[in-house]
């Protein structure tokens, strides 16, 4: 990831974001391992704002592309236990939509598949957009910040 960074040059951090908002939109690596490599490459700040915009990216078009394909194309990419789970919430909209911001804001959940379900909810783009928007620099904020601090620590144990 260094080499690919280095060799785009001033294209560094667009690039950077893309990647971020792409791994949103195909989900193999966890967020926190993509807001690692912002922070370790790019430091606490602009780690933080690289991957801030680029998740927030990728969470609208996941948004957009549940929209678009539906319930039958959510399935198909998510875990039958997962949707499952909760799949029994999108049948009440403001249970769901309170859910979903709490689940936004917190570092820990399965962001990237919330939002495609969210596509297949009833809730409105602006909502979810505003959601997304608001909720997700804590959770990015808490990841940069703590890995900022980790990486700070690691030369003195490769001494």
């Amino acid at each position: 990831m260094r080499h690919m960074l280095d060799s785009t040059g001033i294209f560094a951090p667009i690039f950077f974001i893309i990647v971020q908002a792409v791994q949103v939109i195909i989900p193999i690596l966890p967020g926190a391992v993509g807001c690692a490599f912002g922070v370790a490459f790019f430091g606490a700040v602009k780690g933080f704002l690289y991957n801030y915009i680029g998740i927030c990216i990728g969470s609208i078009c996941a948004f957009l592309i549940a929209r678009a394909y539906g319930q039958n194309f959510v399935k198909s990419i998510t875990s039958k236990r997962f949707f499952q789970k909760y799949n029994r919430y999108l049948t009440d909209k403001n249970r769901f939509e309170k859910l979903f911001s709490l689940l936004i804001f917190l570092p820990v959940a399965p962001d990237d598949f919330l939002c495609y379900l969210a596509g297949i909810s009833s809730m409105s783009f602006r909502k979810f957009t505003l959601i997304i928007l608001l909720g997700k620099p804590a959770a990015i904020l808490l990841y940069s910040m703590g890995l900022y601090k980790i990486f700070q620590f690691i030369p003195l144990f490769i001494k």
